[in-house]
C-alpha cells in the first residue's frame, strides 16, 4: 500500500473554521473560535485518511509573482477581520506544539506550494490528499490526487470529495480545464479578469467544445453565441492573462523535507499547555493521561460515614483558619456533603444512618463560628446550612466573577485550571454525565463523593491566590460590600419570596399569546410564507432577499435586522410599519400591548411598599397613558425607585422637575458605593411577605 501525504491550505481552513462556527474567547480575550474549528477539521481528516505525512501551508503577506504580473490580482478582497487576523499567528503556534510541519514561500502562494509538494509526491508513488476550501485545487486532482473541500454550516462540517472522475463528473471538465473556465468566465474572489460577457454555463461550453482557450481562438467563426466569439476575439489577451493567473504552480522552488513532514504524536505536553491556556476543554480529552501528569496533582479521597469519625474531622476542621466545603443536594434533600482541611486531607461524608442532612448542616452552620467556610457557590448552600455572616464565608464562583465576568463557565474545573498553575481536575460532566444527584447517591456513590471532594477543594486552594487577584485588580471592595451580601440578600428574597396574582397573571399571559398569535398571521401573510419572525436570520432573508427592501447590511451571520436598520425600512413595508403617536413620531404596533401590559402592573402598584421602574428612556416616551400614570405615582406616597436616561426627554424633564424627586447621577467615583447606599434607603419600605 502507498504512503500517503495530507496537505493542508492554511489560511483557506482557517477563514472557513472562523465563519462557519461561532466565535469563541478564552479568559484572557483571544478569539480562538478559528483556531478550535480548523484543529477539530485537520483532527476529523487525519483520523479518516491516516497520513504518514502532514503540512500546512500559508500565504505570505508579500506580494506574489501574480501581483508582479497584474497588480489588481485580488485587489477587490476585504481585510481580514482582526478577530481572523489575531488567530493566525495562533494556529501557528498551536501546529509548531504539535509538531505539524508548516511551509510558506516569499513570492508564491499556497496553492502553489501545495501543488509543488502534491506533483513531487504524486511522482515518487505516494498517495495525496488536499484539504482546502477553494476549488482553484480542483486543478490539481488526478486519480492519485485527491482534493478535499470541507463545508461548514451552523456548526456541522461536511466534505466533497475529488479525483478525476468527481471533477469530470459535477463540471463537465478535467482538473486541468478548470483552469480554463477561470481564463474564461474569470473570478471575482481573486479579481482575475476573464473576458467580459461570458459566465459559468457559456465558459463550460466552449471548453467541453474546444478544450482550451487557445484552440477556441483558432476555431473562432465556430465559438457561440455570437456575443461569447466577439469577446473572445476583443478579449483573448485579458483571458491569456487570466489563464496565467489561475494556473497553480507545481513547479516552485521549495525546499521540502519528508522527514520533517512525517507524522508524529502531535498531543505533546507543550500543545496540551497551549489547549489549556485556550480554552479548549473538548481538545483536552485528545491527550494521553502519561503526557499531561505535570499537569495535574494527585488527589486523594477519603470517605467519613460513622459519626464518631464525623464528630472528630469537625473538631478537626475547627482548628483550621479555613476549610472547603461543599453540600451536594436537592431542594428537600442532601445527599452528600465534602469537607476539605488541607490538599492532603479531602473527604466526602454521604447522607446515611444517624448521618442525617440536617445534622451535616447543623454541624456546617457551628463551623462557621470558627472558621471560613469556602464554597463554589455559597448561595446553594445557603438553601441548608442557615449563616448569616458574610465575613465568615468565601465563593469562589463570585470572585471568579468578578475577576472576568465575560467567562460563560465558573465550574470548580474552569477556576482550578486558571488559578490552581493550571491543574486539570474533572468536570461534573466527567464524574456524573447526565446522572442526577439522587440517582448517583443510590448507585454511583463514589463518583458522587468525587465530586462533592472536587467542589469543596478548589475554592479552599483557589482562595489565597483568588483574593490576591481581587486585590490587585481593585476589586476587593466590590466582593466584600456588594456582591458577598448580596448572595445573603438573594437568599433571603428566594426563601421569601414575592406575593403573586397566579390566575390574572396566567390569564393575562393567555390574553397576550392570542394577540401574538394574531400578530404573527398578519406578518406572515405581508411575506406571502410562513417563518420564524424570532429569527434574526430568517427575518432578513424574507426583508433583503424576497421582499428586496433596501438597506440590507449582511454580517458574518446573515442580514442584520437591529432596531435602527428596521427604523429605516419602517415606511417600506408592513412587516416593518409604524403607527404615529400624538406627536407625529413613530410607534411600533407591538407597542400598544405593550403599554397594556405595564398599565396592568401599575394600577396595582401603590398597594405595594416599593415601585421599581428600570431603563426609563425612549419606549416609554412613546406611551403616553403610561407616561401619564407615572406622574400620578410620584404624586402618592409609595416610595418609588427608578433608573432612567440622560437624554432630554419631554417626559423625563417631567419627572427630573417633580418636587419629590431626587436625581442622583451615577458616576465612576459612586457606582460602587451606590447598591448599598440605595439598599439602606429603601430598607425600611421592605418587608418580608409571610405566607399565610
Amino acid at each position: 500500500m502507498s504512503e500517503k501525504i495530507l496537505l493542508i491550505d492554511g489560511h483557506s481552513i482557517l477563514n472557513r473554521a472562523f465563519y462557519g462556527l461561532p466565535d469563541l474567547t478564552n479568559a484572557e480575550g483571544r478569539h480562538t473560535g478559528a483556531v478550535y474549528g480548523f484543529l477539530n477539521i485537520m483532527f476529523r481528516i487525519m483520523e479518516e485518511e491516516k497520513p504518514e505525512y502532514l503540512t500546512v501551508a500559508f500565504d505570505l503577506s508579500a506580494p506574489t509573482f501574480r501581483h508582479k504580473r497584474y497588480e489588481a490580482y485580488k485587489g477587490t478582497r476585504k481585510p481580514m477581520p482582526e478577530e481572523l487576523r489575531e488567530q493566525v499567528p495562533l494556529i501557528k503556534e498551536m501546529l509548531s506544539a504539535m509538531g505539524i510541519n508548516i511551509m510558506s514561500l516569499e513570492g508564491y502562494e499556497a496553492d502553489d506550494l501545495l501543488g509543488t509538494v502534491a506533483r513531487r509526491s504524486e511522482a515518487k508513488g505516494m498517495d495525496v490528499t488536499i484539504l482546502s476550501g477553494d476549488r482553484d485545487l480542483l486543478q490539481l486532482a488526478t486519480d492519485k490526487v485527491l482534493i478535499r473541500l470541507p463545508k461548514t454550516v451552523r456548526g456541522k462540517t461536511t466534505i466533497e470529495n475529488y479525483h478525476t472522475a468527481e471533477v469530470l463528473e459535477k463540471y463537465q471538465v478535467t482538473p486541468p480545464q478548470i483552469i480554463e473556465l477561470k481564463a474564461l468566465m474569470g473570478d471575482s474572489s481573486d479579481n482575475i479578469p476573464g473576458i467580459p460577457g461570458v459566465g459559468e454555463k457559456t465558459a463550460t461550453k466552449m471548453v467541453v467544445q474546444f478544450g482550451s482557450i487557445e484552440n477556441a481562438h483558432e476555431h473562432l467563426e465556430e465559438v457561440k453565441p455570437n456575443k461569447a466569439k466577439e469577446s473572445l476575439r476583443e478579449h483573448y489577451d485579458l483571458a491569456q492573462l487570466s489563464k496565467e493567473l489561475a494556473t497553480i504552480n507545481t513547479d516552485s522552488p521549495l525546499e521540502f523535507s519528508y522527514e520533517k513532514a512525517k507524522v508524529e504524536n502531535p498531543y505533546t505536553l507543550e500543545a496540551y499547555e497551549l489547549c489549556k491556556r485556550l480554552e479548549f476543554k473538548n481538545m483536552l480529552n485528545r491527550f494521553d493521561p502519561a503526557t499531561t501528569a505535570d499537569s495535574s496533582m494527585e488527589l486523594e479521597f477519603f470517605t467519613c460515614n460513622d459519626l464518631s469519625g464525623v464528630e472528630a474531622l469537625f473538631e478537626k476542621a475547627a482548628q483550621k483558619d479555613q476549610v472547603g466545603i461543599s453540600v451536594l443536594a436537592d431542594l428537600d434533600q442532601v445527599y452528600t456533603v465534602g469537607l476539605v482541611l488541607d490538599e492532603k486531607e479531602i473527604y466526602q461524608i454521604p447522607v446515611g444512618g444517624l448521618l442525617t442532612g440536617d445534622y451535616l448542616c447543623g454541624k456546617l452552620k457551628t463551623l462557621a463560628d470558627s472558621t471560613v467556610l469556602c464554597a463554589m457557590d455559597i448561595k446553594s448552600v445557603l438553601k441548608h446550612v442557615s449563616l448569616d455572616d458574610p465575613k465568615k464565608v468565601f465563593d469562589a464562583g463570585v470572585a471568579a466573577y468578578l475577576l472576568n465576568p465575560l467567562k460563560s463557565s465558573y465550574s470548580h474545573d474552569d477556576i482550578a485550571r486558571e488559578y490552581l498553575d493550571g491543574m486539570m481536575l474533572p468536570s461534573k460532566e466527567d464524574l456524573l454525565g447526565k446522572t442526577s444527584l439522587k440517582k448517583a447517591w443510590e448507585e454511583e456513590l463514589e463518583c458522587l463523593g468525587n465530586y462533592a471532594c472536587y467542589q469543596a477543594f478548589v475554592p479552599c486552594m483557589a482562595r489565597k491566590v483568588l483574593l490576591e487577584k481581587l486585590d490587585e485588580t481593585g476589586m476587593r471592595k466590590v466582593y466584600d460590600e456588594i456582591e458577598l451580601p448580596l448572595v445573603f440578600t438573594l437568599d433571603s428574597m428566594e426563601k421569601w419570596g414575592i406575593s403573586v396574582k397566579g390566575e390574572e397573571l396566567k390569564n393575562y399571559g393567555e390574553k397576550l399569546k392570542v394577540r401574538i398569535q394574531e400578530l404573527e398571521k398578519t406578518i406572515w401573510q405581508e411575506a406571502g410564507e410562513e417563518f420564524n419572525i424570532n429569527s434574526p436570520k430568517q427575518l432578513g432573508v424574507i426583508l433583503f432577499e424576497k421582499l428586496g427592501l433596501p438597506g440590507g447590511k449582511k454580517t458574518k451571520t446573515g442580514y442584520s435586522t437591529a432596531a435602527d436598520i428596521l427604523d429605516k425600512l419602517a415606511p417600506d413595508h408592513a412587516i416593518v410599519k409604524f403607527g404615529q403617536d400624538e406627536n407625529g413620531a413613530p410607534v411600533r404596533t407591538i407597542l400598544p400591548s405593550f403599554e397594556e401590559l405595564g398599565l396592568q402592573y401599575l394600577s396595582e402598584a401603590s398597594s405595594y411598599p416599593l415601585i421599581v421602574l428600570d431603563e426609563c428612556g425612549r419606549l416609554e416616551q412613546k406611551l403616553p397613558r403610561f407616561r401619564a400614570r407615572v406622574l400620578e405615582l410620584l404624586d402618592g406616597d409609595t416610595p418609588i425607585l427608578g433608573v432612567m436616561r440622560q437624554d432630554a426627554m419631554g417626559w423625563l424633564e417631567d419627572i427630573r422637575n417633580h418636587p419629590k424627586v431626587q436625581l442622583i447621577t451615577v458616576t465612576e467615583q459612586n457606582r460602587n458605593d451606590l447598591p448599598l447606599q440605595l439598599a439602606e434607603y429603601y430598607a425600611p419600605f421592605i418587608k418580608p411577605i409571610k405566607e399565610e
